[in-house]
């Protein structure tokens, strides 16, 4: 099974797009190492701008590119991006509707150790309640480049989150059943059905294995694209399970769950569970570590839809 960090494929799809297109650009803050884009400043010295630990400025700086008819990207921690920078995304680059692409690097809990300072359990919720900004989260590398790509043909904001470490394949290569934001269906059922996004797309589809093998049919939907929200691919999902699960990397409120859970209340009501991060300081630790503490892995996910179905 291939494990490569998304972070490492968003530098891929820019590099090559840079050597092609001169205003494709690339601007960091103090993070082109951990970020990966160390090769884009090296091989594109003169499309790469480095602003120091300045988030504020990596944004308005980018709007002000995008404005002169640059195509640019800021990469910079999600932790600081999303909340650092919060008023210039909201006006500098969405309410002036800029062709800016803010790439949040090591979001969720992939810091670790470093506790919640510099996690970002909140981004999905802040960003996603900025009108005319989209948030896409998407799972492994395969998708990751082909939202990517996508997104280089278009000229509207979007705010994407990728975490910190190499992920497991959700994906085949050369099979990719990517469209611009309608979620994928990773896997078919009828008894349940779970919705994840980033990176536990993979816990959930290794939850639907477990649960086939006790004889639970279990869907797994990629809501890669939070925002817009694939609420068709919801309801159509939703309306042949008996009940719902959602999973995400973000605290409990505004994220994944409650969209999730308002499109089915209002379109075809029943129960709903999610998992995700409490609503306090997470434990320290890798982010594997996280994740199994608060039950936001394959086994879990399994035995919680086991729960739900049995109160059906």
């Amino acid at each position: 099974m291939t494990k490569t960090a998304n972070k490492q494929v968003i530098c891929k799809v820019l590099l090559d797009a840079g050597k092609k297109d001169e205003n494709v650009m690339a601007l960091c803050s103090d993070s082109r190492g951990s970020a990966s884009f160390t090769e884009f400043a090296r091989e594109l010295p003169g499309q790469f701008i480095e602003t120091g630990i300045a988030e504020q400025n990596l944004v308005s700086i980018c709007a002000g590119l995008a404005n002169c008819g640059k195509k640019p990207y800021a990469v910079s921690p999600a932790c600081f991006l999303s909340t650092r920078s919060y008023e210039q995304c909201k006006i500098d680059v969405a309410y002036s509707d800029t062709n800016v692409k803010l790439i949040g690097i090591s979001g969720g809990v992939s810091y670790g150790a470093l506790g919640m300072s510099h996690h970002s359990a909140q981004d999905i919720a802040a960003m996603a309640a900025v009108p005319n900004m989209r948030v896409y989260l998407p799972s492994d590398r395969l998708q990751t480049e082909c939202l990517m790509k996508a997104l280089l043909r278009d000229e509207k904001p979007a705010y994407i989150r990728v975490g910190r470490n190499a992920v497991e394949d959700v994906y085949e290569e050369g099979c990719v059943p990517f469209e611009m934001d309608k979620a994928t269906v990773v896997a078919p059922g009828t008894d349940i059905a779970i919705i994840a996004c980033g990176e536990m797309v993979k816990p959930a589809a290794d939850a639907a294995i477990l649960l086939r093998g006790k004889g639970i049919s279990a869907a797994v939907l990629d809501m890669y694209c939070i925002k817009p929200l694939d609420k068709e691919g919801i309801i159509k999902t939703a309306e042949h399970a008996k009940a719902v699960v959602t999973v995400e990397e973000h605290a409990p409120f505004g994220g994944l769950g409650s969209m999730v859970s308002q499109v089915i209340s209002e379109n075809c009501p029943k129960r709903v569970r999610n998992l995700s991060l409490p609503d306090a300081p997470v434990i320290t630790g890798t982010s594997g570590e996280v994740f199994d503490y608060y039950g936001l892995n394959a086994e879990n996910i399994a035995k919680v839809a086991e729960e739900l179905l049995k109160d059906e």
